[in-house]
């Protein structure tokens, strides 16, 4: 496969998984399901057809609205198609084989659980669990990581924020940390391996940091009892960290 066609096909794959995935997180978090009922209009409640679905390009002949009552469509649809688009693309261009499929799932599921995260501080089992499977599997054709590597990774990611989870809970008598953080540390080590956990907690904790300094700028002050979404960090900053780890250690 060409790696213009490559592009091409992880640009339309993405789009329409970005479609799928921005519907979950709208409705998951409300207890409405995806697998039941047609798509329909948050507005008016109509039914949507093939012509309103299409990704990107609906919402773009549509100026962002429905056809019908001209209801506004969430934003969060068209950012996560682009989103979805952008990384497919990116990652079979750069690997037009198993490998870019590999870092196609993993970007697609990495900006889901961003997202879930910065809107619900929740990352569902039922995404990190799987996000771990695919790491010890088609991760082995995404990076050249050892599955002794791997296993301990995926042990060590999720050891390590469990015992910080148990540890603020008995110093402090309240959740401090939550266990979908570990679990999310722990997939990340199934795809990356223990060696780039440092530096993986690194970018995450300084990506972190930032947010909040250009929070009290803007006038939110930050306390001990200021929630942050961990896990977005994570993810956002699970490659740059994996980056930098081969980058100082020669990797």
């Amino acid at each position: 496969m060409s790696a213009s066609l490559a592009a091409l096909f992880g640009a339309v794959a993405g789009a329409i998984a970005g479609s799928f995935l921005s519907t979950l997180i709208l409705r998951w978090p409300q207890g409405r399901g995806i697998s039941r009922g047609r798509s329909a209009c948050d507005g008016c409640g109509r039914v949507l057809g093939v012509r309103d679905l299409v990704p990107l390009l609906s919402a773009l002949f549509q100026r962002g609205r429905c056809r019908i009552c001209g209801a506004r469509i969430a934003p969060l649809h068209i950012a996560m198609e682009l989103g979805c688009a952008v990384i497919g693309a990116l990652a079979l261009t750069i690997m037009p084989n198993m490998g870019g499929i590999g870092w196609a799932l993993l970007g697609w599921f990495l900006l889901t659980l961003a997202v879930l995260d910065w809107r619900h501080f929740w990352l569902p089992d039922a995404l990190t669990l799987p996000l771990a499977f695919l790491g010890l599997t088609i991760g082995l054709w995404a990076t050249d990581t050892a599955m002794i590597d791997r296993v301990i990774g995926a042990a060590a990611g999720y050891g390590a924020l469990l015992a910080i989870a148990f540890g603020y809970r008995a110093l402090r008598g309240r959740e401090g940390l939550g266990l979908g953080d570990a679990k999310l540390l722990g997939a990340l080590g199934a795809w990356f391996g223990w060696q780039a956990l440092p530096f993986i907690l690194l970018s995450g904790a300084l990506l972190g940091l930032l947010v909040v300094l250009v929070s009290a700028v803007g006038g939110q002050r930050a306390n001990a009892a200021t929630r942050v979404p961990l896990g977005t960090f994570l993810a956002i900053g699970a490659v740059p960290g994996w980056v930098a780890m081969r980058v100082l250690t020669g990797v």
